[in-house]
C-alpha cells in the first residue's frame, strides 16, 4: 500500500463537491438533525461559506487519497488559526473502505498538518459513524464534546 494525498484537480473538486453536499446532507438527515425537504439546501448554505473560493480558498486544503495511480478517497484539511486545522471530510471510495487507506491517509494529513504549523487537529463524527469514531480513536483522537438529544 502507498498512499499519498495529492492536491485536488478542477475536475476532482467537483466531482467532490457534488459528492460531498449530498453526503453531508444525508448525515445530518440521518442524525435527525435535518428534515429532508430542507438538507440540501443548508448543506450548500454551509459548503458555500465554508469554501467560498471553491478549492482555491484560503487556509484550506483539499487532497485526492492515492493508492499508487488508483483514486481511493479525498480529505479536507482547513487551517483555522496559525496552530490549529480542522478536518471537515474524509471519505474513502466504499469499494475501498475496510483496506487500512482511512488510516493511511489520516497519517499522511497529520505529517502535511504538522509541516503547516498545526499542533492541533480537530474533525467531526456523527455518532451513527461507529466505524469512523473507532478509527479516530484509534488514532489517538480524544472526545472534546458530547452532544445529545431524544426524540419524544
Amino acid at each position: 500500500m502507498q498512499v499519498k494525498l495529492v492536491e485536488m484537480t478542477s475536475e476532482e473538486f467537483q466531482n467532490f463537491i457534488s459528492f460531498e453536499m449530498e453526503h453531508y446532507a444525508d448525515e445530518h438527515i440521518k442524525s435527525g438533525n435535518w428534515k429532508p425537504e430542507e438538507a440540501m439546501d443548508k448543506a450548500k448554505a454551509e459548503f458555500e461559506t465554508l469554501l467560498p473560493d471553491g478549492k482555491d480558498t484560503e487556509n484550506n486544503h483539499l487532497y485526492t487519497i492515492r493508492n499508487g495511480d488508483k483514486e481511493v478517497g479525498v480529505i479536507w484539511l482547513a487551517q483555522t488559526s496559525a496552530e490549529k486545522g480542522f478536518i471537515y471530510s474524509i471519505t474513502i471510495w466504499e469499494e475501498n473502505q475496510g483496506k487500512g487507506f482511512g488510516r493511511k491517509a489520516m497519517e499522511e494529513l497529520e505529517t502535511l498538518a504538522r509541516e503547516l504549523g498545526i499542533k492541533h487537529l480537530g474533525l467531526h463524527v456523527f455518532a451513527h459513524n461507529t466505524i469512523a469514531r473507532d478509527l479516530y480513536e484509534k488514532l489517538g483522537y480524544k472526545e472534546k464534546n458530547i452532544k445529545m438529544e431524544k426524540t419524544l
